[in-house]
């Protein structure tokens, strides 16, 4: 339990912290967080408040679909902005093709650490997430196809509001799939706990036998 705690926070101080970076490379982000810097820009109100407030009332749509959220879902939804905009103080927006490539991929690459570490603590999805697993869940629909309907919406309401879509916001849907498949399994932390059941199971066997 407290290695799975530690790893929850620490993937979502991650998470915010890597969309941080994409947002300081200036080169797209992905769609939600186009979303949350569109009202940002709007309202005046900082791009990691906005993501918080965002998640809490996406949360809000989980009561029709009758999701049920967990420890974890909470979390995301006070960590991830607040990371967020502690970064965005903290870290300089950059200039030059070669350092905004850099600062994105690095971006990119650690939010997909970072997703590994939380989905992999198993403490219930974030709210966007619970959101296209709900619609799954409801109306039948295929993941997919509830992640493309809610992502492109969110996109293109972002971008009219004056987030910034770009070459960053389509590296992010290529990539990010490919590295959490990768970070995922190695961050699992069902994984040790399943091989440590697996080798109690086959050691009482082998007593067992040996007892026959």
């Amino acid at each position: 339990m407290p290695r799975r705690v530690i790893q929850l926070l620490l993937g979502l101080f991650l998470y915010g912290a890597g969309c941080a970076l994409t947002v300081e490379a200036g080169l797209g982000v992905d769609p939600w967080t186009v979303f949350a810097q569109g009202l940002s820009v709007r309202t005046g109100i900082g791009i990691g408040w906005i993501t918080n407030i965002v998640g809490f009332f996406v949360l809000l749509l989980w009561i029709p679909l009758r999701q049920k959220p967990g420890i974890g879902t909470v979390a995301n939804i006070l960590l991830v902005g607040t990371s967020m905009q502690v970064v965005l103080w903290i870290v300089p927006p950059v200039s030059g093709m070669f350092a905004q490539f850099a600062v994105l991929l690095t971006g990119i690459l650690v939010v997909a650490i970072a997703s590994g570490l939380y989905i992999g603590a198993h403490f219930g999805p974030g709210p966007r997430d619970g959101l296209m697993t709900g619609l799954n869940a409801r109306l039948g629909w295929p993941i997919w196809a509830c992640r493309v309907l809610v992502e492109l919406s969110v996109l293109l309401v972002g971008w009219l509001l004056g987030g910034t879509v770009g070459i960053g916001t389509v590296l992010f849907a290529l990539l990010i799939g490919p590295l959490v498949h990768v970070a995922l399994p190695l961050l699992d932390t069902d994984r040790p706990i399943a091989k440590a059941a697996r080798r109690v199971e086959s050691v009482g066997t082998s007593e067992r036998g040996d007892a026959r």
